[in-house]
């Protein structure tokens, strides 16, 4: 395994994460643990999940994810040994169940954070990230911002950090961080804290791979000079870029199980898979752990949040770290992105 630290700290995490949002809908208990003994034994040391997880969001399975996290935890006694992030949902209809008070207000994170803390069996998160924004912008398959001019968001992100802060001076959460975000968010929460001596956003959590590159159009420079960390998410574009689908959505996948992802399975993704699958075939790679790899090397990421529902595919998406791409196929890579650049974002 190869190690890093997150941002501005001196935690060291694995350059894979373990994603578990399958955990409580496609997987069980006992996967989930399965999962996190074997990620451990091959060095990955980062989980993350959310209070909203598993996916899809529903009553019945809310909260399943943490909770099983939280029985292995329990099981072990290995807090020590991981470094644990989890996520507070941010306002939408998808997940009204969740909790009364959603979004970012104090009574909104503190509820969230003794509620995810709990079913974790945990009294503190290394990483504690916002799920998504609070006002509209362009997340979940949004490739270009539209501006809503009786949008009724207040420029809030002085108080959402102060609420942060509140958490951090308990000891409840180590550091923050973000997903589903843009420049301009991350930029904002940056600047407050500058002039207001609040916590930094150490971590962006976004969708970023091979389909959806849209990231690098503005955000990984503030990543870079900011010193701020990418946590790419859908590396493989919830399966795509394994190349299975490519014959038809596989059944009792998410592609097939979840058609709100229909994004990745679109006409021009499907077009850049097949490309993408050329280059592993010309140059004698697993397509899995070439687009794996390509997001792996990217110098403004942190870790790569991997994620699997069966052992062989853990297996083979962990020991993408041991691949290193060369310049050939990298070429090859950019000159599929050139013509097919970001189909899924």
């Amino acid at each position: 395994m190869k190690y890093t630290t997150l941002p501005n700290t001196d935690i060291k995490v694995s350059k894979i994460c373990l994603g578990t949002m399958t955990w409580g809908e496609q997987n069980t208990e006992a996967e989930g643990h399965e999962q996190i003994e074997y990620a451990l034994d091959q060095g990955v040391n980062f989980l993350d999940t959310a209070e909203m997880y598993s996916v899809p969001a529903k009553p019945e399975t809310q909260g399943s994810t943490e909770e099983i996290i939280g029985s292995w935890l329990k099981k072990t006694g290995k807090r020590k040994d991981i470094v644990l992030a989890s996520k507070v949902a941010g306002p939408a209809e998808m997940v009204s169940h969740v909790r009364e008070n959603m979004g970012f207000s104090k009574e909104a994170i503190n509820d969230a954070i003794d509620k995810s803390l709990k079913r974790l069996n945990t009294d503190y998160l290394d990483l504690y990230q916002l799920h998504w924004p609070e006002r509209n912008t362009n997340f979940f398959g949004k490739r270009g911002y539209k501006h809503q001019e009786n949008e009724e968001w207040q420029d809030n992100f002085k108080a959402v950090l102060e609420n942060l802060q509140e958490l951090v001076k308990t000891g409840k959460v180590r550091h923050v961080g973000l997903s589903n975000e843009t420049a301009y968010g991350l930029s904002r929460f940056l600047e407050e804290s500058r002039l207001h001596d609040l916590p930094k956003m150490i971590t962006v959590q976004n969708p970023y791979s091979l389909l959806n590159r849209k990231d690098e159009i503005g955000l990984t420079e503030v990543l870079h000079r900011e010193n701020v960390g990418l946590l790419p998410y859908s590396p493989l574009g919830m399966g795509t870029l394994s190349g299975k689908h490519l014959n038809g959505i596989v059944e009792n996948t998410r592609l097939s199980l979840f058609p709100q992802y229909k994004r990745y399975s679109g006409e021009v993704a499907v077009e850049a898979t097949k490309a993408y699958k050329e280059v592993a075939l010309k140059h004698e790679l697993s397509m899995t752990q070439m687009a794996l790899a390509f997001v792996n090397e990217q110098p403004f990421v942190t870790s790569n949040i991997i994620g699997a529902t069966k052992m062989d595919q853990l297996k083979e998406n962990i020991a993408s770290i041991d691949l290193k791409l060369s310049d050939e196929v990298l070429e090859d890579i950019e000159k599929v992105h050139e013509k097919y650049p970001n189909p899924a974002p």
